[in-house]
């Protein structure tokens, strides 16, 4: 069970990859929001339960009849990914009936030395990933993710090639915002990493985004040149997920969109401002150096945040030590 939000929902499926594949007689249901089920599409004995937050399964009665409902899949054991409310209602229901149960660790305790101003930890900590496989240990599975597996790249439908065009360009996609500013690169400095990637007539970049807000940006963003194009609001979301497998790099924020890229087997560069790749959430299979952070000598308090929702006074330009030169030449390593 992991119900929200989308980055982490995404982060669940390396994880669950490993596990189908090394467990093939053992069958898994995922429990999370509706939107989120083409993450999990052909994946072998993988079913997705839909959580109707509106309606079925709202509120403390709306949970029971979501245990009373899992129920009836005759499950033997349940991982909770997600160790909220919600989550250990359900998780506490199924201990109650005599199955086994596991919730993953957040490690709030290391977060917050890692995030606090005085007596700062600055080192890595456990990786979601490595969390959410000490939940199935618990469970009695031990999931190695020293080799992933990823989906073949998806065959692009004709309406994403009406609006892409169907040429041999490098494929080069870029999500530009977060959920919170303080981990968003920079408008006018993302404008000069698009310039200049645009100037190379054989890469193709394209924008993703979503709400009208972000689409106006992109529109900016995107506007007088030919090999930019704006992907948000044009094609639903199972086509963004075919036409983010086919891309040769990623550029992300710390944000649910590197996730996606990451769970899809591609590269993935992210750029990362008051939150920090310490944290565990960097994408999955990335190295470190695919990791552009902000200068510690000039912002030493970084990070300041788990997730980027707390604003500290004088550090709202850290990303500005995130060069456009820089994000360039690291994008361009990936297209030779």
């Amino acid at each position: 069970m992991r119900l929200s939000a989308m980055g982490d929902v995404a982060m669940t499926v390396p994880v669950l990859r490993a596990f189908v594949n090394q467990y093939p007689e053992v069958k898994i249901t995922v429990v999370s929001r509706p939107f989120f089920k083409p993450f999990f599409e052909g994946i072998p004995n993988l079913s997705f339960f839909a959580f109707d937050e509106k309606e079925r399964h709202k509120g403390f009665v709306g949970l029971l009849r979501l245990f009373q409902d899992l129920k009836e899949l005759d499950i033997n054991a349940f991982a909770d990914l997600h160790n909220v409310l919600r989550s250990k209602i359900v998780r506490t229901l199924f201990a109650l009936s005599g199955k086994k149960t596991a919730s993953v660790d957040k490690g709030r305790v290391e977060k917050k030395a890692l995030t606090r101003s005085e007596n700062k930890i600055f080192k890595p900590l456990t990786t979601m990933f490595e969390r959410h496989v000490k939940v199935f240990e618990e469970l009695g599975f031990s999931v190695n993710l020293s080799n992933p597996i990823f989906p073949s790249k998806a065959i692009l439908d004709s309406e994403i090639l009406n609006i892409i065009g169907n040429s041999q360009q490098k494929l080069i996609g870029i999500a530009p915002f977060a959920q919170y500013d303080s981990k968003v690169y920079p408008l006018d400095l993302m404008k000069q990493v698009i310039e200049a990637l645009a100037l190379d007539s054989n890469n193709k970049i394209l924008l993703f985004g979503g709400g009208k807000k972000e689409i106006e940006i992109l529109n900016t963003l995107s506007l007088g040149k030919q090999n930019v194009i704006n992907m948000a609001g044009k094609i639903k979301f199972p086509q963004e997920l075919q036409l983010i497998s086919n891309l040769d790099v990623m550029l992300s924020m710390d944000s649910g969109n590197a996730h996606i890229a990451a769970m899809l087997g591609l590269r993935v560069i992210t750029l990362w401002g008051a939150t920090h790749p310490f944290a565990g959430f960097s994408p999955f299979n990335q190295p470190l150096e695919n990791a552009l952070v902000s200068d510690r000598n000039l912002y030493p308090k970084l990070p300041t945040s788990v997730y980027g929702n707390k604003k500290v006074e004088g550090y709202e330009d850290a990303m500005r030590t995130i060069v456009p030169e820089r994000v360039v030449e690291k994008i361009k390593t990936f297209l030779k």
